[in-house]
């Protein structure tokens, strides 16, 4: 009789673990919801390091670049030019003033275009297929805000390719005029450039390891050569075991041990 109850039990344990761990070479897939928490990835960053990332950043830069207004000349009635923005008065050409405020708002009005370039991976992982994810999102995030505008990506391969200029030699201004000039003439103006670089800092003892993850992304003005610089960072905990983390970061507090 003990012999009969021991042997169920090990058949129902044994079909606890198979429906647990699954067949070898079966895959089980399932849909998450919006408010599900992203897979955090066991030997590289994914999307619980990628997304917030790519928000933090994007937003910080957005938030300190103004839309660029360009000096323009006002023409009057009679069609004839007059001082710009940067003039000490505003006029028409029969010499009745201009209000400056309805020029800089009429000014203002359009988004600022913004060319994004490309990303640069330095960190010690392959992108692989997020690289693809990381640069869709970040022109979603630019045109979803109502400022700025973002240029389509194969208008921007095809004026690289057209100028022989890589990503790195738009920093130059000859190649920054020349780059802006192509995309000009097929009726896209360029107000900013935008970079992305992916870097990564290692830190290993023993079994465990801490990566940090840092996204910057940098915005240079076509017209003037102003740029600004703005990034987010992310670590992230590597070990051979689950109780790695609570041994390292949790109430051992061993990671300067």
């Amino acid at each position: 009789m003990r012999l009969a109850a021991t042997a169920a039990s090990a058949v129902v344990i044994a079909a606890i673990l198979t429906a647990t761990s699954g067949c070898a070479g079966r895959q089980y897939g399932h849909l998450l919801a919006n408010d599900d928490k992203d897979l955090v990835g066991s030997h590289a960053a994914g999307a619980a390091t990628w997304n917030p990332l790519v928000e933090e950043s994007v937003a910080k830069l957005l938030s300190r670049c103004p839309p660029t207004v360009q000096p323009v000349t006002f023409a009057a009635h009679s069609g004839q030019p007059v001082q710009g923005l940067n003039g000490p008065e505003l006029s028409t050409a029969d010499g009745l003033p201009v209000d400056p405020a309805v020029v800089h708002q009429t000014l203002t009005d359009a988004p600022a275009n913004v060319c994004f370039v490309g990303i640069e991976n330095k960190s010690a992982e392959e992108l692989g297929d997020f690289k693809e994810q990381l640069y869709e999102q970040i022109d979603s995030q630019i045109n979803s805000n109502g400022d700025f505008r973002g240029i389509s990506r194969r208008m921007v391969q095809t004026a690289l390719r057209e100028t022989r200029l890589r990503p790195d030699a738009l920093f130059l201004p000859a190649n920054r005029e020349a780059f802006a000039a192509v995309l000009g003439k097929a009726g896209t103006p360029v107000d900013y450039l935008l970079f992305a670089n992916i870097t990564t800092g290692t830190t290993d003892r023993n079994k465990t390891s801490q990566r940090d993850y840092t996204l910057t992304l940098e915005m240079v003005n076509v017209h003037t050569g102003d740029f600004l610089k703005e990034s987010a960072k992310i670590r992230k905990g590597y070990s051979k075991s689950r109780a790695g983390k609570w041994w390292n970061y949790g109430i051992f507090d061993q990671a300067d041990g």
